[in-house]
């Protein structure tokens, strides 16, 4: 792959951080396909096709849960906990890899995380357990750790400075191939089993191959990645102390908690919910979960875009605060306003994502896959310990009160106002 490329994140280890008001990703001059030729879009869509893969794989298991539930007499503490052995390992592991690679980049570790994803599978596949689920799903979760830090890294040195642009088409990949893992489940799993769930080891061995390519083409390039400020030079930019940068951090992944957890309730539980209350076929709330996750591929593009050209706390503030309206009606309506809302909920909820991981490197230049880690990895963690959490208010409960307790997740978004404005004027 030979392709330029821009890299324009920068180190820094003072004590204090500057802060480099970002600018809409416009054209510095008259040809838009400069421009073009600055991103190495082959990179950024492997990655995305690869990112594909790996979450259409990751999604089988929570698509099995139903199947899983009637073969083993699971209760929903115990589904709730297989998500949380995948989540937990990819929370602890995640910025660990982020933090070591941003010192010490690893090329080639992209397929070697893809590895642990095939072995997961392969023992999924062939579970006679409940404990060897547990394990597979956490073998699952270190290739996800192991995944995303650096994909995340090399997609904003492919970028050209469209940060928003490139992290929201590397996400929708990821989108795109969780939305896709419901249905196969419902159309090829359900039908045949676990055991089929072998079949899916061919897209582990492709996306190998690709990030070897991808790994290659990263190797040849890095070196030529240098620091550069986007905008005004770093020295004009506001300075911020380390305390409050820590602060806007944690905000940040409140946020983002808020999000996941809610996020995890319907994808984890959602089937459950729409099969209890409506009365559907397998198959077909697997078609509705297959609606909510699409509606995620949506959202997520269009927050990069639009955080590109706004900047990303407004978005910031619609994807978390604005979907309230709609979180508190859900568990309230009928079978139709369910399905629409969920939609809804999934196009606004999904903007938030690209636009938060951004802005968090923007906040801490340099350590692009640390913050990676922690916003790929501890999230979704935290998500995971939710999602346990549901289950087991769901079990002692209903799955109704766990959506009406749910619905109020997004007043967490009015701890945006605490974030800082560190994008400049947009022109």
């Amino acid at each position: 792959m030979g392709f330029t490329v821009i890299d324009r994140t920068m180190r820094t280890s003072a004590p204090t951080i500057p802060i480099v008001p970002a600018v809409a990703a416009q054209p510095t001059n008259p040809s838009a396909a400069d421009e073009a030729d600055g991103t190495a879009f082959a990179v950024i869509l492997s990655l995305s096709f690869c990112h594909l893969l790996n979450d259409m794989m990751q999604s089988l298991v929570p698509a099995l849960y139903p199947i899983l539930k009637d073969s083993y007499s699971l209760d929903f503490a115990q589904i709730g906990l297989i998500t949380f052995a995948f989540q937990i390992t990819a929370s602890f592991l995640q910025p660990l890899v982020g933090m070591y690679t941003d010192r010490h980049p690893l090329p080639y570790s992209l397929p070697v995380g893809m590895g642990f994803t095939l072995v997961g599978l392969l023992l999924l596949s062939s579970a006679a357990s409940y404990p060897v689920i547990l394990l597979a799903a956490a073998l699952i979760g270190i290739g996800s750790s192991v995944f995303h830090p650096e994909a995340s890294r090399v997609a904003r040195m492919a970028s050209g400075g469209r940060y928003g642009f490139a992290q929201s088409l590397f996400q929708v990949g990821g989108n795109t191939g969780s939305a896709i893992g419901p249905l196969l489940a419902a159309f090829v799993v359900v039908p045949r089993g676990q055991a089929s769930i072998i079949w899916f080891s061919a897209a582990a061995v492709l996306a190998i191959m690709v990030l070897s390519a991808v790994g290659h083409w990263y190797s040849h390039n890095r070196r030529r990645a240098a620091p550069k400020p986007r905008g005004r030079e770093a020295e004009d930019g506001p300075v911020m102390t380390r305390g409050r940068v820590l602060v806007a951090i944690a905000v940040l992944v409140v946020l983002l908690f808020s999000k996941n957890v809610y996020t995890a309730s319907l994808s984890s539980y959602y089937t459950f919910y729409l099969i209890g209350n409506f009365g559907l076929s397998i198959q077909e709330a697997q078609v509705a979960l297959f609606a909510f996750l699409a509606a995620l591929v949506v959202g997520t593009l269009a927050g990069g875009i639009v955080g590109d050209r706004v900047g990303r706390i407004p978005v910031i503030w619609f994807s978390i605060f604005g979907v309230l309206p709609f979180t508190l009606a859900l568990p309230y309506v009928g079978l139709v306003a369910t399905l629409v809302l969920s939609i809804l909920i999934g196009l606004i909820m999904a903007s938030a994502f690209s636009a938060i991981l951004v802005y968090a490197q923007d906040l801490i230049p340099g350590r692009v896959g640390m913050v990676a880690g922690v916003f790929f990895g501890f999230s979704f963690g935290l998500g995971g310990l939710g999602a346990d959490g549901l289950g087991q208010i769901a079990d002692w409960t209903s799955l109704e009160t766990v959506y009406r307790a749910c619905a109020f997740l997004p007043l967490l978004g009015l701890l945006t106002a605490f974030l800082p404005r560190i994008e400049g004027r947009r022109t």
